[in-house]
């Protein structure tokens, strides 16, 4: 009888983008489960990544575990998402969340909008 191979972590976060999280998540006036990440269609490029704490673990939320921080990965995202590290950048100017994700093609100049493709069998297990 084969054994399943491991699947592979959706996402993963940087150091500073798991500090922040956990400071935001302590700060928040309600119970907090998760930060839920995913992508919907919009902007000139084509899908935007959306974010959002949630107070309970969908049925078919993705659940990733990384640097003491719980993300639920949108299942309508999983495909967009492999292999991405999400990270903490700040500038002289601003500062955000920033996804680095192999599958991403193009975005528009201000970084809000980006065209993704979806993760291909042995590339996306290779991460």
């Amino acid at each position: 009888m084969a054994t399943a191979r491991p699947r592979p972590q959706v996402m993963r976060l940087s150091e500073a983008a798991a500090t922040r999280i956990k400071e935001l998540m302590s700060k928040s006036d309600r119970p907090i489960a998760a930060l839920r990440v995913g992508v919907k269609n919009g902007g000139s490029a084509g899908m935007e990544y959306t974010m959002e704490y949630v107070e309970n673990v969908g049925p078919t939320d993705e659940v990733v575990e990384d640097k003491g921080v719980k993300l639920l990965v949108d299942p309508k995202a999983v495909m967009f998402l492999i292999g991405t590290e999400m990270d903490w950048k700040v500038d002289k100017l601003s500062s955000q969340f920033v996804f680095n994700n192999p599958n991403q093609t193009s975005a528009c100049g201000c970084g809000e909008s980006v065209l993704l493709t979806p993760a291909k069998g042995e590339t996306a297990e290779a991460h």
